[in-house]
């Protein structure tokens, strides 16, 4: 019989650029792409605090994952849920009740529930005495 080899670790990605997936090296690089942007269109001190925002930003997306979920897929069903539109219609209906069989209401009215079961031990001495009232009945 032959034997094949079965991949492991397959929901991992591959560290493609050092210790950084190119996902997280592509939100590296788009955010100091756009710093260097906002650099020469702002004055410095703007600048500076704009870059920040936008650093921290794009390190959100590269590293942080809430709940182990990376923070990209969250924003995107955060998206899909508020561009999707959305209709809810409650429409009461009434439940009809079944007629239930004669059997069931014979033994309804044999067992009775107990209203408070305050240990394991009763429990138990209940449902070997609801046993047993069946087997009387049966027989």
């Amino acid at each position: 019989m032959r034997q094949y080899q079965v991949p492991q670790f397959i929901d991992v990605e591959d560290k493609i650029i050092g210790p950084l997936t190119l996902k997280q090296f592509l939100y590296l690089l788009a955010g100091l792409f756009i710093a260097m942007i906002i650099r020469t269109i702002f004055i410095p001190i703007l600048a500076y605090i704009i870059d920040f925002f936008v650093l921290a930003g794009s390190a959100a997306l590269a590293f942080y994952k809430p709940g182990g979920v990376p923070l990209p897929k969250i924003i995107r069903g955060a998206l899909s849920y508020f561009m999707k539109p959305r209709l809810y219609i409650w429409k009461q209906e009434e439940q009809k009740k079944k007629p239930s069989a004669p059997h069931e209401e014979d033994l309804s009215k044999v067992l009775k529930v107990p209203d408070s079961m305050e240990s394991k031990l009763e429990d138990l001495a209940w449902s070997l005495d609801i046993k047993e009232k069946i087997d009387n009945r049966q027989q």
